[in-house]
């Protein structure tokens, strides 16, 4: 099946530029809402939830996805201060995790209807939601890190704080508890020690960081043991730096880490999601007419095997950006909750295919693909330091 997924494309634009293109799967999005039962009736109106931001990683004979799920909220609007603009939203949802399981890494069904709730249900460290979990495969396990919200989604700021799972089977899954030192989201472990350091990556908004656990692997499993080492990671984000937004037009807001991070024989890949302005020349490489004045798009990097801290190649445009109904602006067959979206979590790689996992439209869950060397090849004839 997967050796029938896309390869992945490099193009040329029509400013001269060299870009690469991700595959979408043809039957995308290959989870909705309403194929999990995330559907409701309001005012005589059939209305459909959310699925989307899952990571995702081999289990047994599996691929497990985990995505965050919604459902009976209303959509809305708020001003957002930092940008100076009208912004989607969504209102009145606490938001959970479904373990989804497939076979063959297209058609998911529920995990034994387990459910990862944020809701004060497990625990009181945060209530408003349990959202956009990485799986890391770690020993002989799992670490599940998600964003855990202590203020209700929108309300706000200083609301995100990294919570931390384990588990073996997807079936058990331990809460370990959160880190309350600081703000923020898109936490990403490295999956094994570098040169006897636990690194990680964070992002400090709008920054992406790159910090090591000076008490390795404990300081995620017992968060609030080591509230001293985390407070001092905050305090010393001005020299962890790793790559930093604004260097171009599609990174000019924010950026942070996506998936997991992919050890390969050219150094750690790092898929990372950015936001900002895509340019009508990347645009029309999609089969669109005019620029997004702000969008999400997919970007990637490769840091060096044994010093991560060392940026070899960084791509200098998008290798995916929404250009679907079901990722861009929506329409009657696939209405959206926020335009202009796609927001990889989960990579997996499997006959030398990268398959991405990736929210679409904060609604859907697609599909991407390339040949993994393809893409690697790529960075390094075009994207070195």
């Amino acid at each position: 099946m997967f050796e029938k997924l896309g390869n992945g494309k490099i193009i040329k634009i029509e400013s001269g530029e060299t870009i690469f293109k991700l595959d979408s799967f043809e039957n995308n999005p290959i989870v909705k809402p309403q194929d999990i039962g995330l559907t409701w009736e309001e005012n005589g109106k059939f209305k459909i939830g959310a699925v989307f931001n899952g990571g995702a990683e081999f289990f047994e004979d599996k691929i497990i996805l985990l995505p965050r799920c919604h459902s009976d909220y209303r959509k809305g609007t708020f001003f957002d201060e930092k940008l100076g603009m009208e912004r989607n939203c969504r209102e009145n949802y606490i938001s959970e995790v479904w373990p989804l399981a497939s076979q063959d890494g297209i058609h998911f069904t529920r995990f034994q209807n387990v459910v990862i709730r944020g809701d004060g249900t497990d625990h009181q460290d945060f209530i408003y939601g349990i959202e956009d979990i990485r799986v890391i495969k770690y020993e002989d396990g799992y670490l599940l890190v998600g964003c855990g919200k202590i203020r209700p989604p929108f309300r706000g700021g200083n609301a995100d704080r990294m919570a931390i799972y384990t588990t073996k089977n997807f079936e058990n899954i331990n809460y370990q508890g959160i880190v309350e030192s600081f703000d923020t989201r898109n936490a990403v472990p490295f999956p094994e020690p570098v040169n006897g350091q636990q690194y990680m990556l964070l992002r400090f908004h709008p920054n992406i960081h790159l910090v090591y656990l000076e008490a390795g692997v404990a300081q995620l499993l017992k968060p609030s043991a080591y509230t001293e080492l985390w407070e001092k990671i905050y305090e010393r984000r001005g020299k962890s730096l790793l790559l930093e937004a604004g260097c171009y037009p599609h990174e000019s807001e924010k950026i942070g880490p996506s998936t997991q991070l992919i050890k390969t024989d050219k150094g750690w890949l790092l898929i990372y999601h950015a936001v900002g302005e895509i340019d009508i020349n990347i645009c029309k490489a999609y089969g669109l007419s005019k620029k997004i004045e702000r969008s999400y798009s997919i970007c990637a990097a490769i840091l060096d095997l044994g010093d991560p801290r060392r940026v070899i190649c960084r791509t200098r445009n998008p290798i995916y950006i929404p250009s679907a109904s079901y990722e861009l602006y929506g329409n009657k067959e696939y209405p959206l909750d926020v335009p202009a979206v796609v927001f990889p979590v989960g990579a997996i790689i499997r006959q030398d295919k990268m398959i991405l996992y990736a929210g679409a439209g904060d609604k859907y869950t697609i599909l991407l693909t390339c040949k993994l060397n393809n893409l690697l090849n790529y960075l390094w004839v075009y994207c070195r330091s």
